[in-house]
């Protein structure tokens, strides 16, 4: 069923003694805007996690293939778009042939309905073998810590060496020294837009929808790991709209998701030290608030 509302969104997690988002430029400490100390989470990464939990749970097959994966090699699942639409003939030669026209829109059709994250977030397939490109409907901003964050540096041991070479080194004492980084405790806050206008020229529907609210709330429940610690969602708000314009703001429905420490607390540890704070009183006319986690 096509999409006729609007949608924007609040997204709560939380980090406890993890890396959320090492930054690969700063030696893959927590991200932080570095004026107000405040941590980050990227919004490719959270895209990255949804596509991980659809991926796990439909188990790749169409019409809810991932095109950004792990190892993936594009311009391979571009092929398939040509040999789907029965055009592989267009692959052959060089990519002059498939330079705009009706070819590459049908590729491009047949890409959005066969890979969830591409009528979802968008994305660009036109080097190599064209396929054009899409704007995704739904889009995601930064996640932002409600608090400064404090980095921990921790040093840790291996108690074995890779090559007989550093065995040899250290007179078989066979120690490998490393450091890994984490977050004590940090409440981030991301927003997201859903748009009915693009998820028309995508495909995008009812089902994907349910199926992105049902990823945003579990996506943490599946990709544990040591490096990032305990994290779970820890609230989802969503505001709808009864038009595919939309009837109010997106901003003026954010400032009514308001997360803050409690008065008797300084340093933050748990979820359980923050309150959140929902003003969904005198909601503008035609916006309706739903809580999904």
């Amino acid at each position: 069923m096509a999409l006729n509302n609007r949608y924007d969104f609040v997204l709560l997690f939380d980090v406890r003694d993890g890396n959320p988002n090492g930054d690969p430029d700063a030696g893959n400490l927590p991200r932080v805007d570095a004026e107000t100390g405040r941590g980050l989470v990227t919004d490719v990464s959270l895209k990255r996690k949804v596509r991980n939990f659809v991926g796990l749970i439909k188990g790749e097959q169409p019409p809810f293939e991932i095109y950004v994966k792990e190892k993936a090699i594009l311009n391979n699942q571009n092929k398939r778009a040509y040999i789907g639409i029965g055009k592989a003939e267009l692959l052959e030669g060089d990519d002059k042939k498939r330079k705009g026209g009706d070819a590459v829109d049908e590729a491009r059709q047949w890409m959005c309905k066969n890979f969830f994250d591409v009528r979802t977030f968008g994305a660009v397939m036109s080097t190599g073998i064209n396929c054009g490109q899409v704007r995704g409907p739904v889009q995601l901003t930064f996640a932002r810590s409600i608090d400064p964050i404090v980095a921990q540096e921790h040093s840790i041991t291996r108690m074995a060496v890779a090559t007989e070479a550093e065995a040899e080194k250290q007179g078989g004492d066979n120690r490998t020294m490393g450091r890994k980084f984490t977050v004590p405790y940090g409440l981030y806050v991301a927003h997201g837009f859903v748009s009915a206008h693009l998820a028309s020229q995508t495909g995008f529907n009812e089902d994907d929808l349910e199926l992105l609210w049902q990823s945003l709330v579990n996506m943490f429940e599946h990709d544990r790991s040591a490096a990032r610690g305990e994290m779970a969602t820890r609230g989802l708000y969503v505001f709808k709209h009864d038009s595919q314009l939309g009837n109010a703001p997106a901003y003026s429905l954010f400032e009514r998701i308001q997360p803050k420490l409690k008065n008797d607390v300084v340093v933050p540890r748990s979820f359980d030290d923050y309150q959140v704070d929902v003003n969904d009183t005198g909601l503008p006319s035609g916006v309706t608030l739903e809580r999904k986690a």
